[in-house]
């Protein structure tokens, strides 16, 4: 597949970085060498070409018109949307616009990008909100997700003293054809483990668990967190757009006081949020004195989504010392995604992880519903649905022989879900969640497409 990434930034050059592990055709478009120069002398399988997306010649010296994927990321939301139009005019199969206004993403002007030749458009800013939101809703799990509007869940969860009861026995004891939910991975210090049957769990692993949403209860009992008290009260450090997606999405039961050090801002922030449970508070959340004064220690949860990354890791780990059980921290330097882990900081967000899982999944064939990229785990969730006569519904799950490092969590069928096992028949139109360690997720593609004739199969090479 030939793809065209316009814009050299954070969320372009990390794009590129996660595509290059495919067998892609790659091709970095920025006018600045600047932002370039590292992913050009770098291992990376990429053709960096230094010239503006928004130029018609740069575009056609880019073989825009023979591109299968054109994904326009750059800082500025006008141009991403004006060479997405330039490059579905020049040919470009399908094309991405990386946005700044939620309004452009909802359904009402979906059809009307549509006719402008840009296929989808991701806004990361919301994206991210909606999992900070599912983090504070759920004190007790670092990342929570969500299949089919809940027909299955996904939980990551911090084994801690409270879970002894799981550490020294192997998962096919844990996990049997009667218990309602399935390990998937296990995230152990720097490695991923795709567990098998003899797999044990340990102290301090990050577990993740599949289930159905009504068993969740069950799974924060095997755990040993039901002592872990619920989210009402929250302070979000940081005034910034993230945190307004957030007030606007939380849950009402749960009150919000920000801290913004803006003042200007500060009144923007009263101006465009209802405050009947939202307190906008004019300072900085980095000066502990104010979070006491303020009541951070009758808070169950805080959120520190500036765009300064180290300040939002302190200011979280200032947050657990004066004893907020859960935490959030947005961070954007992907250096400090596995150290913010460790330092046992709650739920991490990244918006080149979000932006990213969002557009990967149009490189895959199947019909998959979205794939997400586990910001502290090497590993890839993805939901595929299996096509009329595919391998998946010709033999029982345990007959099947998949790829070392990939796992099957469960499936909805009719919109309802329900776990998988060895003896489970996979049927046409099941809806199945894949977890595999990251890079070797289309490796499943084949195992839920409709097989192609030997004359298709010559046609598409001839095309290639």
């Amino acid at each position: 597949m030939k793809i065209i990434i316009a814009g050299a930034g954070a969320v372009g050059t990390h794009l590129a970085e996660l595509l290059s592990q495919e067998d892609h055709d790659i091709i970095l478009m920025d006018e600045s060498p600047d932002k370039t120069e590292r992913l050009a002398g770098g291992d990376y399988d990429i053709l960096i070409m230094n010239a503006s997306p928004t130029s018609i010649s740069g575009l056609k010296e880019a073989g825009v018109a023979h591109t299968d994927l054109f994904i326009a990321v750059t800082p500025q939301e006008t141009t991403n949307i004006t060479c997405c139009m330039l490059a579905h005019t020049l040919g470009a199969k399908k094309t991405v616009a990386r946005v700044d206004n939620s309004e452009y993403t909802t359904m009402h002007y979906r059809q009307v990008f549509q006719q402008m030749g840009i296929d989808s458009l991701v806004y990361p800013e919301e994206l991210a909100a909606k999992e900070i939101v599912d983090g504070l809703k759920r004190s007790w799990v670092r990342q929570y997700w969500e299949v089919h509007s809940g027909a299955l869940c996904l939980l990551g969860i911090k084994l801690r003293e409270e879970a002894s009861n799981l550490y020294g026995k192997p998962l096919k004891e844990l996990c049997g054809p009667t218990i309602p939910y399935h390990i998937v991975a296990i995230k152990r210090d720097e490695t991923t483990i795709i567990p098998n049957g003899n797999t044990e769990m340990q102290l301090g692993d990050i577990a993740y668990f599949m289930t159905t949403r009504k068993h969740i209860p069950l799974i924060r009992k095997v755990v040993g967190k039901e002592g872990y008290a619920d989210v009402h009260k929250a302070m979000i450090m940081g005034g910034g757009d993230i945190t307004v997606h957030v007030a606007h999405a939380k849950p009402d039961n749960i009150s919000l006081k920000i801290l913004e050090p803006d003042e200007e801002r500060c009144q923007e922030l009263l101006e465009q949020l209802d405050t009947n449970d939202i307190m906008i508070i004019h300072g900085d959340a980095r000066d502990t004195d104010l979070l006491i004064d303020e009541g951070i220690r009758d808070v169950q949860g805080f959120a520190a989504l500036t765009d300064n990354t180290e300040n939002n890791i302190l200011a979280c780990l200032a947050a657990k010392r004066l004893g907020v059980r859960k935490t959030v921290a947005q961070v954007e330097n992907m250096d400090y995604v596995a150290m913010a882990g460790k330092l046992d900081i709650g739920t991490i967000v990244n918006k080149k992880n979000i932006a990213a899982s969002h557009i990967y999944r149009m490189l895959l064939d199947t019909d998959v519903a979205s794939i997400r990229r586990l910001s502290i785990a090497d590993a890839d969730v993805a939901e595929f649905v299996a096509a009329e006569n595919s391998p998946i519904t010709k033999k029982a799950i345990c007959d099947i022989h998949f790829p070392i490092g990939i796992t099957l969590g469960g499936l909805v069928r009719d919109g309802v879900g329900m776990s998988i096992g060895g003896n489970t028949q996979v049927l046409p139109g099941d809806c199945v969640v894949v977890f595999s360690k990251s890079g070797l997720i289309r490796q499943i593609d084949s195992y839920f497409s409709a097989p192609t004739s030997t004359i298709e199969r010559i046609i598409s090479s001839l095309k290639k």
